[in-house]
């Protein structure tokens, strides 16, 4: 249900609200809140509920630090595992200067922007995401270990599938909160699982993955548990993707299940857009240098390529039909900022689709099982963050996309992880204390 700023303060009053939670999230896909009581709800809604953008990183300097949340009030949920007495709602927030001008390192309206852009080609685009996870025990103390909760595998039941309950108690309190969840199950790590979205409009998309994230996160902790999505937590073992399930729209028909010549070719110029600028966007798409250990291995990508429900590719068209039909982009992990990630992805197949960019043949072999010489004609993914900065810095499409303002400090700060990584003696220790816990 879409609330109204009258419906939400409405249903304030009616059910025992006491705190809402105002959402957002800084540059690098962090999640933010700033809890206000219901008396100052309306006021959130005509002046924005301000906060100190200079304790962020990539936000404002001291100079100017006073931003603004303006809540959405079609995003109202109430958070199912709060207490009952004295509930919690959440909104997620657009963030604006004191003059009411959009702030534009606000990734959240920069996704908005993409949105309105497709629009007026003729275009929408639907997004699924399909997220991994990996499920820690906890120590006497409370701290994660990295002892994972099972063994199990890859679609593994009870008792080698020990994540079952908690998969479902997620599945539930999404639904709670209106999000739609569509599949879960054990993936092929140990104490490994997927939860998948059904498709949303991309910026409905992202909000339910930031959501998502957080609770996933709270639930786990509740359970004894911590919920961890670090791309490459355990080497050796399978890395957590972000697949991005996503389908092209015009005039309400999906393209990728049409057959006409014409809705053939936008898709196809859509694809190119995106594999010609896949290199370039990566460290907004994996942005750890933890993110690298995953490629080309245990069904991630490591080459630039695309085919038909090829699991080693870059890009696979999955078999599907109707309104399920649309391509995978498999690069992504869940470290990623979704609102800059779904931007970045979907204006690289516009533009795609305005240069009429043709679209290379599929590949039909397992990527992972060619030697030197058969891979020597294929792009490779970044290898490290180090190359995927390198790419970045040198992008005008990528500043096309995003504010300089937003890229100057993301590169940056990413250039300070990327050294400090190099430069330690122990790697796989510096990014277990860097990113274990808290991403």
């Amino acid at each position: 249900m879409k609330y109204t700023e009258a419906e939400v303060i409405q249903f304030v009053r009616e059910n025992n609200v006491k705190f809402i939670r105002l959402m957002f999230c800084d540059i690098f896909g962090r999640i933010k809140n700033l809890s206000i009581m219901p008396e100052e709800l309306e006021r959130a809604f005509s002046e924005g509920i301000s906060f100190d953008g200079s304790a962020l990183q990539g936000f404002q300097g001291s100079e100017a630090s006073d931003l603004f949340l303006y809540p959405d009030p079609s995003t109202l949920a109430v958070l199912p595992w709060r207490p009952s007495r004295g509930r919690v709602v959440r909104l997620h927030c657009r963030i604006c200067y004191p003059d009411g001008r959009p702030y534009e390192n606000d990734s959240r309206s920069i996704l908005y922007q993409t949105a309105k852009r497709l629009e007026k080609a003729g275009f929408r685009c639907q997004i699924g995401p399909e997220c991994e996870f990996y499920l820690f025990n906890l120590d006497d103390k409370g701290e994660p270990t990295k002892m994972p909760q099972d063994r199990g595998g890859y679609c593994d039941i009870e008792p080698l599938d020990r994540g079952e309950n908690l998969r479902r108690e997620i599945c539930l309190t999404l639904e709670d909160m209106g999000l739609q969840p569509e599949s879960s199950h054990h993936e092929q790590g140990p104490g490994q699982n997927e939860i998948g979205f059904k498709y949303q409009e991309c910026c409905q998309a992202a909000d339910d993955l930031m959501t998502f994230r957080s609770l996933v996160k709270a639930l786990a902790a509740q359970n004894g548990l911590h919920a961890c999505f670090m791309p490459k937590p355990l080497p050796g073992y399978s890395g957590s993707g972000l697949h991005i399930n996503l389908s092209l729209l015009r005039q309400g028909k999906n393209l990728f299940a049409s057959a006409d010549p014409a809705d053939r070719q936008i898709v196809e110029s859509f694809l190119a857009g995106i594999l010609e600028r896949i290199r370039e966007i990566t460290v907004f798409l994996n942005p750890l240098t933890n993110s690298y250990r995953r490629f080309g291995a245990f069904e991630a990508p490591g080459y630039v390529s695309w085919g038909q429900k090829n699991r080693s590719q870059l890009i696979r068209i999955p078999a599907a039909a109707g309104e399920l039909s649309r391509m995978e982009l498999r690069s992504p992990d869940p470290a990623a900022n979704p609102y800059l990630a779904f931007a970045l992805v979907a204006e690289a197949g516009l533009e795609g689709i305005q240069r009429q960019l043709p679209l290379a043949a599929p590949r039909g072999d397992n990527l992972y099982l060619l030697n030197d010489s058969q891979s020597a004609g294929l792009l490779k993914l970044p290898a490290t963050l180090g190359e995927a900065l390198a790419l970045a810095a040198e992008s005008s499409f990528i500043r096309q996309v995003l504010p300089e303002t937003l890229v100057r400090p993301y590169l940056k700060a990413k250039e300070e992880e990327w050294q400090a990584c190099r430069q330690a003696p122990d790697q796989l220790l510096w990014e277990e204390m860097q990113y274990f816990p808290y991403i």
